[in-house]
């Protein structure tokens, strides 16, 4: 097995404003959830089910796990988008076609970096809304935005990816 090429790829401006906006959802993040903690009652919900309708409760502390996890998958993200030569792709990676692969393979990595830290924010906004307003939860729209979010960009990259033949000439 041949290794793949280790090229640096340059960011694009919409590179740029997806980890911006990344980084500003997650500093939000925290920020809110430092804002808002001694707001909290004692007991928030910890957990929703697929309708979207709180089904445990734990202690208002535990408003800061999703924000810790949220951080962890960030930080893992970013460093794993450093290195794009480790990533599995549909053709063989060669010296001409890396730069177009790598690229396309890191922006989706971006947007679902984005992603991933907007559906953790809701959550926890929801959270937030439910606990002080004794709401009902994250509503059963939810899960299907978030699934979408996750889905979506992994089909836009398939679709607009050059198939193996486009790819390795």
């Amino acid at each position: 097995m041949e290794a793949k090429p280790k090229i640096k790829i340059e960011l694009t401006i919409v590179d740029k404003i997806l980890e911006n906006v990344s980084l500003s959802i997650l500093v939000l993040l925290w920020v809110g959830t430092i804002i808002f903690f001694s707001k909290l009652p004692e007991q928030i919900p910890s957990h929703y089910n697929a309708a979207g309708l709180a089904d445990d409760f734990s202690g208002k502390t535990h408003i800061f796990i999703l924000p810790i996890i949220a951080t962890v998958i960030y930080v893992g993200m970013t460093i794993l988008n450093k290195h794009p030569h480790i990533y599995n792709y549909p053709a063989i990676v060669t010296q001409e076609n890396a730069a177009r692969l790598y690229t396309s393979a890191a922006k989706l990595l971006r947007v679902l970096k984005m992603a991933v830290i907007i559906i953790f924010s809701g959550i926890v906004f929801m959270t937030y809304q439910t606990a002080l307003t004794n709401g009902e939860g994250l509503g059963a729209w939810f899960l299907p935005l978030a699934v979408g979010l996750m889905i979506l960009p992994n089909i836009f990259y398939l679709f607009n990816s050059p198939n193996s033949k486009q790819i390795s000439q």
